[in-house]
């Protein structure tokens, strides 16, 4: 199925978990900064860090290591 990562069209097979869809998408470029500017990166799969926040079809602050990837889901990275 396809998806949208930041405006990039990704395929996805069914089942995939948004924190994924993001890695393919925009590998290494996903995920949160710190304040320092490091890049983050989604850490504890259950939905505890945090780190996996996205924008997902304008809704700011779904746990992307919870939501499983729906058919033309729009995946923002800068939540």
């Amino acid at each position: 199925m396809k998806v949208r990562v930041d405006g990039r069209t990704v395929d996805v097979p069914a089942g995939t978990l948004v924190a994924a869809a993001v890695e393919i998408g925009a590998p290494g470029h996903g995920g949160r900064v710190s304040p320092g500017g490091a890049r983050r990166q989604p850490l504890c799969g259950m939905g505890v860090c945090g780190e996996c926040r996205v924008n997902v079809d304008g809704r700011a602050h779904r746990l992307g290591c919870q939501t499983l990837c729906v058919a033309g889901m729009e995946i923002r990275t800068d939540a």
